[in-house]
C-alpha cells in the first residue's frame, strides 16, 4: 500500500448509517522521505502490560496488533541506515508535581501514582531498546511529547524534516504529537500498523477522521521501502 498525501476519506458515523466523504483525488509518491526520524510514543510497560495499564483495552489491542515487534523491526531499519530513533516517554515526578486532575488521564495518574520515574511502569520493553545512539525524550507533565521537553530541539539539531510516528496511542498522544509536529513545520507519517488505541473502533475512527488529516497513513513495510540510504549504512 502506498501512502496517500492528499485526499483522505472521512468517515462520519450516525446511529443509522455510515457516510464516507472523499476529498480531492489522492496524490501518490514513492520518493524517499526527507531526513526522517522514527518517533516511538509511550511504549512503556506501565501502558502496554494489562496488569499495569490504566486502560486494559489499550494494552489488549496493542498486544493483538503486535505493535511492539512491528515497531522493533521498523526501528532496526532506521538504525541500520543511521537514521534517528526517538523514544518519547512519560516519567512523572515521585512527588507528583506537574500533575493535575484536569483530565481523566491526569486524574488516573494521580490516583494510581502510575508512570512514576524510577519504577517498572516507565521502562521501555527490551525489544524496543533504547539502543546506543537512540534518543530518549522524557516528560513529567502534559499529555503530548513536545510539551515541556527538548524533543523539538533534538530533532532540529539532527536536521530532521519528517517524523514517522509509532506507538501509543491513537486516542490522545499520537494525534497531539502529529498536530504539534505539523504546527512546527515537520512532515508527518503514521506507521498505522505500529499503533493502537483503546479499542478497535476508537483506533479506526481516530485514524480515519483526525490522523488522516495530519499525517500520511502508511504501513510499516511501505515506510521501510522509502527510507533513504541502504540497510547497513550507518553514519
Amino acid at each position: 500500500m502506498r501512502d496517500r498525501i492528499t485526499g483522505p476519506i472521512v468517515t462520519l458515523r450516525t446511529d443509522r448509517r455510515r457516510t464516507s466523504i472523499r476529498k480531492a483525488a489522492p496524490l501518490v509518491s514513492n520518493a524517499p522521505y526527507a531526513s526522517p526520524a522514527l518517533i516511538i510514543s509511550e511504549c512503556q510497560r506501565g501502558i502496554l502490560e494489562p496488569g499495569r495499564s490504566i486502560s486494559a483495552g489499550l494494552a489488549q489491542l496493542a498486544a493483538a496488533r503486535r505493535i511492539v515487534p512491528r515497531t522493533a523491526e521498523l526501528a532496526g531499519e532506521f538504525r541500520s541506515r543511521g537514521l534517528p530513533v526517538v523514544h518519547c516517554i512519560i516519567e512523572h515526578r515521585d512527588d507528583q508535581k506537574g500533575l493535575l486532575a484536569n483530565s481523566w488521564l491526569g486524574a488516573m495518574a494521580l490516583r494510581h501514582k502510575s508512570m512514576t520515574a524510577g519504577t517498572t511502569d516507565v521502562e521501555i520493553p527490551a525489544e524496543l531498546g533504547p539502543e546506543p545512539g537512540d534518543i530518549v525524550s522524557s516528560r513529567a507533565t502534559g499529555l503530548t511529547a513536545f510539551y515541556g521537553t527538548d524533543l523539538d530541539a533534538m530533532l532540529r539539531l539532527q536536521r530532521v524534516e519528517t517524523l514517522v510516528l509509532a506507538g501509543i496511542s491513537t486516542n490522545v498522544a499520537l494525534p497531539g504529537l502529529a498536530l504539534e509536529a505539523v504546527n512546527r513545520g515537520y512532515s508527518v507519517v503514521l506507521a498505522e500498523d505500529c499503533t493502537a488505541g483503546s479499542s478497535t473502533e476508537t483506533h479506526e475512527f481516530m485514524v480515519a477522521n483526525m490522523l488522516a488529516m495530519l499525517t500520511r497513513v502508511t504501513p510499516a513495510a511501505d515506510i521501510i521501502g522509502r527510507l533513504p540510504g541502504r540497510s547497513g549504512e550507518r553514519e
